[in-house]
């Protein structure tokens, strides 16, 4: 019989994070506790409004499962139980470590998987003026990979600036559905001179079938587009990569295989995050093994983390201890 525990808790940022659609200083977040047998394993999700999601809401789809999960559902059987989202990642990622805990081996070793690797995760610069964002570059310019939230207007300046004070960092940038078709064809041929790696959803998901008809000079990642794999197929001919969320996918039961079917199909991989703390980031490291991109930095931005977390070095994050997850 599994026993549940779900919270809401708050953690206080590092500073303003700003996107497109509008800024925060806290990580809301929802952590599930799941108990059997004297063994505990956790889960984490980050309710997002773009999905219409909120921590009321993502606490009572946990919540409808009380019964179920004591009458034995597994991870199986939640893929059904509930749909995409943080409510299933959070109880999916408590189900992977409890199952850890009580065979007494890791999450990736139950996974099938090899013991995973340090990762190397892109850095954050918080949406602001082309003056601002330069400033933060140079205050981040030993990082080697930095990601720029953009927003359409002004945008070649925050690049410009960025590049000319962190000359040595990688670069992609994302617009989180905040340009047009014009906009993406007049920005790409600068943005390419400028070295941008990659661009990360510069149309509103509902819009995005102009992709298949512009020359992609920048290779275009799918994440709002993206979230399971009944999402891939609509995606061909207009993406070059998906960003895998956890908080997307509803777990890292469907990330692994959409990694798998992703890959099968030609699509580069990026493993990214919600703003949340190291437990939503510590099965994510698996996922994130041999991408091209990895965005996990949602540790970086907390003004205090959980403990224990994540180890960095920098930008070089090592796989979750036991303690943490998995």
């Amino acid at each position: 019989m599994i026993e549940l525990s779900v919270q809401r808790e708050s953690f206080p940022l590092r500073g303003t994070f700003t996107i497109s659609r509008g800024s925060r200083t806290v990580a809301e977040v929802v952590r599930v506790t799941l108990s059997r047998n004297g063994k505990r394993g956790q889960g984490e999700g980050v309710p997002y409004s773009r999905y219409d999601e909120t921590a009321e809401s993502v606490v009572a789809a946990v919540e409808s499962l009380r019964k179920p999960l004591a009458e034995g559902l597994d991870r199986t059987a939640l893929q059904e139980a509930l749909p995409p989202g943080s409510a299933r990642n959070a109880v999916d990622c408590a189900l992977w470590d409890l199952e850890a805990k009580e065979a007494a081996c890791r999450a990736w070793a139950l996974a099938g998987l090899p013991e995973p690797l340090d990762v190397t995760t892109a850095f954050t610069l918080s949406l602001d003026s082309p003056e601002a964002m330069g400033e933060a570059a140079r205050q981040n310019a030993e990082r080697r990979l930095l990601k720029l939230k953009l927003a359409g207007r002004d945008d070649l300046d925050r690049v410009r600036a960025v590049s000319a004070n962190a000359p040595n960092s990688r670069l992609i940038v994302d617009a989180n559905e905040g340009w047009t078709a014009e906009q993406y064809e007049a920005f790409a041929p600068e943005l390419k001179t400028l070295g941008v790696a990659m661009i990360e959803q510069p149309l509103r998901a509902s819009d995005d079938a102009a992709l298949a008809g512009v020359q992609r000079t920048v290779p275009v990642c799918a994440d709002e587009s993206c979230h399971d794999r009944a999402t891939l197929a609509a995606l061909e001919g207009k993406y070059d990569l998906v960003n895998i969320k956890l908080d997307k996918t509803g777990g890292l039961t469907e990330a692994l295989a959409l990694r798998e079917e992703a890959r099968a199909r030609g699509f580069g991989i990026m493993v990214g995050c919600m703003v949340g703390t190291s437990l939503s980031m510590a099965p994510a490291v698996l996922v994130a093994q041999g991408a091209e991109f990895v965005d996990l930095d949602g540790p970086l931005w907390m003004a205090e983390d959980r403990s224990p977390g994540l180890v960095f070095e920098g930008s070089r994050m090592a796989p979750p201890s036991a303690a943490l997850w998995g």
